[in-house]
Order: C-alpha cells, then structure tokens, then sequence
C-alpha cells in the first residue's frame, strides 16, 4: 500500500507559476514510476506528466510540454510538478499516482491516488 498526499495547488494569474509536491508513504517509493493527472470539472481524468523510478525519463503531455517539469527525490519520498505559464485551461483538480503497469499515460494503469489538489488559473 501506498499513501499519497498532494500540497501546493491554489489560485494564481495566467503566466504564473506553481509547483506542487506529493509526499508518499508506505512501500518503498523508488520502486515506483510516478504520475500527475488532472482533471477538469465535466471532462475526464487526463495524463499530465510521469517519470520513472529513478527519474531518469520523463514524459509529458503535448499540452503542458516545454512549461512543466516533473521530478522526484527517492530520499524524500516526493514528487514534484513545477507548472510554469499557466494558462486558465490548466485550471483542474492535481493528482499524483504509482504507476503499476502498462503505459504511462492511462489512469487505470496507476493504482495508488492521492486526494487531489485544485489548481485554478484566473485569466
């Protein structure tokens, strides 16, 4: 079993700048690839960002491509989403997830989710 507990979301400006952080408990994170999803209110749960155990590959989505970054740090068991020129489209609910197989980019291919956090971007 893993917990997973999102922080950072909040309220900011198109343009500006947010990172969230999901800290992770229970078995040993740096066994697992890692994941941000989001989802908007009426739309479906969408891929943001994932990174391997080691932190070594990442993956994103074509949308947030070039303005967020994910990391991890194994030592501290956490995950992190640096979101950089936000656009009100990025507005959504957060969360991070442990990958258990497949392809990266599928919500039912993660079976550990943390709570959420909202991120809105104000135009």
């Amino acid at each position: 079993q893993v917990q997973l507990v999102e922080s950072g979301g909040g309220l900011v400006q198109a343009g500006g700048s947010l990172r969230l952080s999901c800290a992770a408990s229970g078995r040993t994170f740096s066994n697992y690839p890692m994941g941000w999803f989001r989802q908007a209110p009426g739309k479906e749960r969408e891929f943001v960002a994932a990174i391997s155990w080691s932190g070594g590959s990442t993956y994103y989505a074509d949308s947030v491509k070039g303005r967020f970054t994910i990391s991890r740090d194994n030592a501290r068991n956490t995950v992190s989403l640096r979101m950089n020129s936000l656009k009100p489209e990025d507005t959504a609910v957060y969360y991070c997830a442990a990958y258990r197989s497949g392809d990266y980019y599928t919500p039912s291919k993660y079976n550990y989710w943390g709570q959420g956090t909202q991120v809105t971007v104000s135009s």
